[in-house]
């Protein structure tokens, strides 16, 4: 991670606020520079998003809680109406508090906005509700990362009442400050929480936005950065958000004089009667990421099926009976089959893993590896349901948050996991967690996760010659996966068409112009 870029770090609600202590305490930034600075910066990025220009009538409703997220909410609002983004004849303040005497950030933002002749009002559950079907924009500041438990009272209605109104006709837009309102690090499904447009995320990003279960209500993320020094939120950081900008750096690029053994070899043991597709799938998505030569081992009974669709791949009937292919890298599972004789094979590719020969399982080969303990060479790339049944937990446990149990899991079978879901999460046995933000349904389709096998296998070919970091590679792999999908988001697509999409991403990444 770069110790420069502020925007891959995330963090849960308790180090964001052992954070804040530290800014405030060693660094000298006291809490209302801070709520100031994040206002505004909030308001710069919502206004670069939603809005065409100054001099708009735009109206807002800001709904103020009792911490510093309401006062992020109300700074922003001041500074939309400073910028003549908005009149303060056409917004307005609901808050759980009135009180403008106390010296901190949020007494003294409800100050300046009211100041500015913004009509600050006290919640009215019988009143309000239909005020916020008449606005543009409902800026979201009633809890934060302040929240230990399930939103109740006065916080709780106004909640309800958001996500009331966003289901009406001519709805307002829902910007939720940092986190959406109700959520919290050990959030669970029944619990109230807003659903929002977009979450205006102030660096350090919270982990908790990015737990399966909350991602939905969080809408388009947009991050809000220059708060902190950078050393500062570095040295808070739980875990990366990957993108593919600061993925694909890991990967070594192809030289202009490389030839296919440069690209690296990949071997594949795939498919089985009825699931030919897998075969065909994982082999594609291993030359879209760049492997120099591609060989794909299946079964004599579909070998009839999968070669002719095998253009540039070395289809193989059954076990190959010469040494002269040696592979950089080794994939095994899409499609394949729970048999015996896969356990065997895997055992084989266990010993040659432990000798550092990067090995790839997806799908029946995480079933059967069950137990297995690695040497660090490997990557699973499990999707919610085979990661459950592999780990003995519950679904819901894992949508409820993922880190810990990835962590420990990752840890006790010393291989890199990589957890397919709409927000995929990436663990490395020494700690290392990454997270790649999805929402893409480009992906809910069978087969996808073969093409992502594919990737890491090739990518892993290329990381050779005692370089080899499975977490690297697993990261760079899913990064890759969500840019494809990202380039034909428009349309439902055969996995294939990814696959496809890849090969020109990868290309332009990694060929040497």
């Amino acid at each position: 991670m770069n110790k420069g870029n502020n925007n891959g770090f995330l963090v849960s609600a308790e180090k964001s606020r052992a954070l804040d202590a530290e800014a405030s305490s060693d660094w000298g930034l006291e809490p209302f520079a801070l709520v100031e600075a994040a206002g505004r910066a909030c308001a710069a990025v919502f206004a670069e998003k939603f809005l065409k220009g100054k001099g708009e009538r735009n109206s807002f409703v800001a709904l103020a809680g009792s911490g510093n997220n309401a006062a992020d909410a109300l700074v922003m609002l001041k500074t939309l109406v400073l910028d003549n983004y908005a009149s303060a004849s056409d917004c307005a303040v609901f808050t759980t508090r009135l009180n403008v005497s106390d010296k901190n950030p949020l007494s003294q933002a409800l100050l300046a906005v009211q100041k500015l002749d913004v009509p600050i009002l006290e919640w009215d559950s019988q009143k309000t509700p239909a005020i916020l079907n008449e606005t543009d924009f409902i800026i979201d500041g009633i809890t934060g990362t302040g929240l230990y438990s399930p939103l109740r009272n006065i916080a709780l209605e106004m909640v309800e009442a958001v996500n009331h109104v966003i289901n009406t006709v001519n709805r307002p837009v829902v910007i939720s400050i940092d986190i959406p309102s109700g959520g919290f690090d050990a959030w669970q499904q029944d619990m109230p929480i807003i659903t929002a447009d977009a979450t205006l995320a102030i660096e350090p990003q919270k982990l908790c936005l990015y737990a399966p279960i909350i991602r939905p209500h969080a809408g388009t993320i947009l991050a809000v950065n220059g708060i902190f020094p950078p050393a500062l939120s570095f040295k808070y950081r739980e875990a990366e958000l990957v993108t593919w900008e600061n993925a694909r750096a890991s990967v070594p690029s192809i030289p202009k004089t490389a030839h296919k053994y440069e690209r690296g070899l990949v071997e594949i043991w795939a498919g089985s009667p009825g699931a030919t597709g897998a075969a065909i799938l994982a082999a594609q998505g291993a030359q879209a990421a760049g492997a120099g030569l591609v060989r794909l081992i299946v079964d004599p009974s579909i070998y009839p099926i999968v070669a002719p669709a095998c253009s540039g791949v070395m289809a193989i009937p059954g076990p190959p009976t010469d040494n002269r292919f040696t592979p950089n890298a080794v994939l095994l599972g899409p499609g394949w089959g729970k048999s015996e004789d896969r356990r065997i094979i895997l055992e084989v590719y266990l010993l040659l893993e432990g000798q550092g020969m990067p090995l790839v399982l997806d799908a029946d080969a995480i079933a059967l590896a069950k137990g297995m303990v690695f040497h660090g060479n490997a990557i699973m790339t499990p999707h919610i349901g085979e990661f459950a049944a592999w780990s003995g937990l519950q679904k819901e446990e894992i949508l409820k948050s993922p880190i810990r149990a990835l962590k420990d899991f990752s840890a006790r079978a010393k291989a890199v996991i990589l957890l397919k879901s709409h927000v995929m999460y990436v663990a490395a046995p020494d700690g290392r967690i990454g997270i790649i933000d999805g929402m893409n349904p480009v992906l809910a389709a069978g087969g996808s996760g073969d093409v992502l096998a594919g990737f890491c296998s090739s990518i892993a070919a290329r990381q050779k010659d005692g370089v080899f970091d499975a977490y690297a590679c697993a990261r760079a792999a899913g990064a890759l996966l969500m840019q494809a999908s990202k380039a034909i988001a428009s349309k439902f697509a055969d996995p294939a068409e990814i696959a496809q999409a890849a090969s020109s991403i990868a290309g332009e990444a990694w060929l040497e112009a």
